[in-house]
């Protein structure tokens, strides 16, 4: 039992969690045909296997069972249960499709009245969901703490679960982007969506195969840079900031010497052997050189090279823009495992202005 733990305590590294979970992510897409039939049942009774048998660890049952935390775990097994279904539905109109038949929503076109077919549905589901939140209700107290004191500051401090993923975003980016920037594009890319991916196929009906970069792309910003990130933020992430795994004691004297150096620190002082140059342009040029060609040439390269079929289905505008906020996107993990491998604070640094990336 022990070194099982020792080995999920591991596998629950970030970058080994990241890695692993993006290699995961691009296998089970690969495989649908072969998983999605039997998803639901093979991968919900053994999660709930590891959630009975890690409930007998005091460090995990601690930190699952605060109130705070119990929603969260409910939110993971949702997820997976409706992208499950999402995929499984989509796999059935594939095969659908490729048979020559429409759509299953197309033959299942049968009016449904409000009253009182959907009036029912939703009388019924009121009083499941009333006596879930008040069995919720008495079962586990409401997570309030002590008067908020200037001079005590919970350890770790914490934002709401759903600020958690921007919160660990701000790990990795100055303040400026992680709280600015980026959600600003996130709102504006999902508004976007609709004017970049004109593809009419899979309005109505689940479909995969007809859609598979757009349904792709999605995923792996919700559930790999949204949803973990708020697992990371959840359980992962212990006093003073510091990772701890699901099964490991909670250590406010745990300390991690982490020297975090800029780029041009990297360019100049440990490659050149010389000091920084006074001048802040001359000494962050090598973070702008880097930042333009990711920003401005990559999305021109892809064009060209390896995405030219969807530029010439989308238009320079569309494709521009779609690249931007796939770049965007794509930044996060990139700058994440920048910071684990090489201890790299910002590509850029200009303290004097405020500014870094």
């Amino acid at each position: 039992m022990e070194y099982f733990k020792a080995v999920i305590n591991w596998i629950t590294k970030p970058e080994i969690l990241i890695s692993a979970s993006m290699l995961i992510f691009t296998a089970l897409l690969f495989t649908r045909k072969i998983w999605t039939p039997r998803w639901a049942k093979i991968l919900f009774p053994l999660g709930g296997l590891f959630m009975i048998f890690s409930m007998t660890d005091p460090n995990f049952r601690e930190i699952v069972i605060k109130p705070d935390n119990v929603p969260i775990v409910a939110m993971l097994f949702l997820v997976g249960f409706f992208v499950w279904y999402g995929m499984y539905k989509g796999k059935a109109n594939d095969d659908r499709i490729d048979q020559g038949l429409p759509p299953k929503e197309v033959e299942d076109n049968e009016k449904v009245l409000v009253w009182p077919n959907l009036v029912y549905t939703e009388l019924i589901c009121l009083v499941i969901f009333s006596i879930i939140l008040a069995v919720w209700g008495i079962g586990l107290k409401a997570p309030l703490e002590q008067p908020a004191n200037p001079a005590e500051s919970p350890n770790p401090s914490k934002a709401p679960w759903y600020f958690l993923g921007l919160q660990e975003m701000l790990v990795y980016y100055d303040p400026w982007l992680a709280g600015v920037v980026f959600p600003t594009l996130i709102i504006f890319g999902l508004m976007a969506i609709p004017f970049i991916d004109v593809n009419p196929k899979g309005s109505g009906y689940y479909t995969f195969k007809e859609r598979k970069w757009e349904i792709s792309i999605f995923l792996f910003g919700f559930v790999i840079l949204w949803v973990l990130l708020i697992v990371l933020g959840t359980f992962l992430r212990g006093p003073n900031w510091n990772f701890f795994g699901p099964y490991e004691y909670w250590d406010v004297h745990k300390v991690l010497v982490l020297n975090n150096i800029n780029l041009s620190e990297y360019f100049w002082v440990m490659l050149l052997k010389q000091g920084l140059p006074s001048q802040w342009w001359l000494r962050e040029i090598v973070g702008f050189v880097i930042v333009a060609v990711y920003t401005f040439v990559l999305p021109v390269v892809l064009a060209k090279t390896v995405l030219n079929r969807f530029y010439v289905r989308m238009g320079p505008a569309r494709f521009y823009i779609g690249a931007l906020l796939f770049l965007s996107m794509v930044a996060l993990p990139l700058k994440m495992y920048m910071r684990w491998l090489f201890n790299l604070k910002y590509i850029i640094a200009i303290p004097e202005a405020f500014f870094n990336i």
